[in-house]
């Protein structure tokens, strides 16, 4: 391993953390460490702590009785119902494109990061990501999706019918 293979940037190493967390009975610091490890990252016991600090997490009660890392929900990490989706759809998108398994949808200027942060909440399966610019939002389809089925979903949300 080379010295600089192991070590990510701070925002890296704490969605791996929080991955973990969410995945893992997580119930010290060191067991923590030793996860990371076992994913090639390497990371001491008080960077583990400032990282579970800023990250928010606490200790909960897991079924058994022992304790566990957690971070609490964020409303921004909550899931948009698909009748929220749907109202902001149907109020931003003005016209939707697709190509492969990339959608573009148009909104009035401003706007896009309304309608790409709704998406990226609503969780669909469809949707691999999301990226947002003034008027125009890219929409990334999962490959076993591809980008005209993800299109016609997401008219159909918006309330555009067919293209």
């Amino acid at each position: 391993m080379s010295e600089d293979e192991g070590r990510l940037t701070k925002a890296q190493r704490q969605h791996r953390i929080a991955l973990l967390l969410e995945n893992n009975v997580v119930n010290s610091q060191a067991r923590l460490v030793d996860l990371l490890a076992g994913r090639g990252v390497r990371a001491t016991q008080a960077t583990v702590s400032r990282d579970l600090e800023d990250l928010g997490a606490v200790k909960i009660r897991v079924p058994g009785g022992e304790t566990a890392y957690a971070i609490p929900a964020l409303p921004s990490e909550q899931v948009a119902p698909e009748d929220h989706l749907r109202r902001v759809l149907g109020e931003w998108v003005v016209d939707v494109a697709q190509s492969l398994n990339v959608v573009v949808l148009r909104t009035p200027p401003g706007s896009a990061h309304v309608v790409g942060s709704a998406l990226d909440r609503a969780g669909l399966s469809e949707v691999l990501g999301t990226v947002a610019g003034d008027d125009t939002l890219i929409v990334i389809a999962r490959e076993s999706v591809g980008g005209p089925a993800l299109a016609t979903l997401l008219r159909r949300l918006a309330g555009l019918g067919e293209h």
